[in-house]
């Protein structure tokens, strides 16, 4: 009897050290996984904000996008930079551009997480390839998901959500509706609402615009359409106000007509950021 008390006391000793080198183990690694992420800004040009529940301030050097929701948006003529936590990336953004977070995490093996919507505008990422297998940066946009593992690529998103992407370095998957393509370096393409992607094609990152106004005469009132096209992966302002352009780049506006003569900016931006600006005029 002693014997067997001994023994059923030595496996009760046993089991509460296994549990506590359990518990230990756990502990660890949930410690490990519990590493800050953020995105720091590091510059911002003109009107820049950011927004945190429903606190909106302006946007300041060092400031930090740490919860998912927290947004920075870029007005006109305005732009922003920022950082990856452990150096994982720069996203550059051009004006009237909007970024939130959708998640920063750590994965297992210690890899970083990182799940970014831009919602609309102008974002270019440079992207250090990833160490860790557990590692993601996804780029969610109203139509599609651009998913990578170490590049060089931009993202131009249009008012209906129509997304041109261009790939400078690396290779990007482009996802839509169920469908996936994957662009490599000097290659672009577009999604459309409602559609998968669009076959890539060679990068152009080409700013040119072809236009012509159109006039007519409605109830005796003169009035002008700026009809005009661009690489259909290009954002497009005219007047500081964003177009949508088709499959084919096109797109159309109406303008103001002044009593003599008509004068407008058009400002043609590739995904890479590139840019060129238009000063229209009609007399």
């Amino acid at each position: 009897m002693k014997r067997q008390a001994a023994l059923i006391g030595m496996m009760v000793v046993a089991t509460i050290l296994l549990s506590m080198l359990v518990a230990q183990s756990v502990a660890q690694q949930s410690i490990q996984v519990r590493v800050d992420r953020w995105l720091q800004v590091r510059q911002v040009t003109n009107e820049v904000t950011i927004a945190h529940n429903d606190n909106r301030r302006a946007a300041q050097a060092g400031d930090r996008l740490q919860a998912v929701g927290d947004t920075i948006t870029t007005g006109k003529k305005s732009g922003a930079t920022l950082i990856v936590d452990t150096g994982v990336g720069v996203i550059e953004l051009s004006e009237q551009t909007t970024l939130r977070v959708r998640a920063l995490s750590v994965a297992p093996d210690n890899g970083r997480i990182t799940r970014l919507d831009v919602l609309a505008g102008n974002a270019r990422l440079r992207v250090r390839r990833f160490t860790h297998q557990g590692s993601e940066l996804e780029v969610q946009t109203p139509v599609g998901l651009s998913g990578v593992r170490g590049t060089v690529f931009g993202v131009a998103v249009q008012p209906n959500g129509k997304t041109g992407l261009a790939v400078r370095e690396g290779a990007v998957i482009s996802s839509a509706q169920k469908q996936s393509v994957n662009v490599r370096g000097g290659f672009q393409n577009f999604t459309l609402p409602g559609e998968p992607p669009s076959t890539p094609v060679r990068w152009t990152n080409d700013t040119s615009l072809q236009y012509n106004f159109e006039k007519r005469i409605e109830r005796g009132v003169r009035k002008v359409r700026l009809l005009g096209r661009v690489d259909p992966v290009n954002s497009v302002l005219v007047d500081g106000n964003p177009q949508v352009t088709d499959r084919e780049g096109r797109f159309a506006t109406d303008l103001q007509l002044v009593p003599s003569y008509l004068r407008m900016q058009v400002v043609v931006t590739t995904p890479l950021g590139r840019q060129k600006t238009y000063a229209l005029a009609l007399h």
